[in-house]
């Protein structure tokens, strides 16, 4: 396993937090931005080791089958966090053609 240095977490942070309300991104969407693509992982380690206190909206990426890849509460919590943002969630999927938002070109959204 490669380990991914404290300061690509930071990187992974700034991409998250650039995510506009009401859009996702993938985890290889936010790798891509943060200058490590094929890395998809790495974003998902980062988003777990967010420390306490931190306001990153950790919601709004999901994977590339624009499904919720945790499980239990913590899948609910997202699914909830998100249609409260007004993206709908069915069966734990997300319409990623209708939602997913590439790096700040809004006119992309369909």
């Amino acid at each position: 396993m490669r380990r991914t240095p404290a300061y690509t977490y930071a990187r992974i942070w700034s991409v998250v937090e650039q995510i506009p309300l009401g859009y996702v991104a993938t985890y290889g969407d936010v790798a891509q931005g943060a200058g490590i693509p094929g890395r998809a992982r790495s974003v998902g380690y980062a988003l777990h080791a967010l420390p306490p206190g931190i306001e990153i909206p950790w919601h709004r990426v999901i994977n590339g089958r624009g499904t919720i890849s945790l499980s239990g509460h913590a899948a609910r919590e997202q699914a909830r966090r998100l249609r409260v943002e007004g993206i709908p969630v069915v069966g734990m999927r997300i319409d990623l053609k209708a939602y997913r938002w590439r790096g700040g070109n809004r006119s992309l959204r369909h």
